[in-house]
């Protein structure tokens, strides 16, 4: 009887502590992009447009196409956690586009998983 209870009680706690570790909690998908000037001063206020370009024959529909202003520090922030599932390999890797008045300016900005990805684009 001692035995069933040892038993049962072992197989117990592996299966609550395969349960808790199976619960990972996702962390944010962030894409972040500087924009600034030849100065290296920030510019706010820039039209910043992220998008994917398609390398199959035939092109496939872009799925990712996303535009933000930057803030008064230069930064347009982009939050990808809602495309990420946990489990997948690899994100994405996306063309920037920047127009601020006259100027432009374009980068290319790699998407890693659950990490906050940062890039800086030079408009001139």
């Amino acid at each position: 009887m001692k035995n069933i209870k040892l038993m049962l009680l072992l197989l117990l706690s592996v299966s609550f502590s395969f349960g808790i570790s199976a619960c990972k909690k996702e962390a944010p998908t962030v894409a972040s992009v500087k924009v600034v000037n030849t100065e290296g001063e920030a510019i706010s206020g820039a039209f910043v447009c992220l998008y994917g370009t398609s390398t199959t024959t035939p092109p496939r529909a872009n799925i990712l196409d996303d535009t933000v202003y930057t803030n008064a520090d230069g930064f347009a922030n982009f939050d990808y956690t809602d495309y990420f599932k946990l489990g997948q390999s690899g994100f994405a890797v996306l063309d920037i586009e920047v127009n601020y008045e006259t100027f432009v300016g374009t980068g290319i900005i790699k998407i890693e998983e659950e990490t906050t990805n940062s890039e800086t684009v030079i408009v001139q």
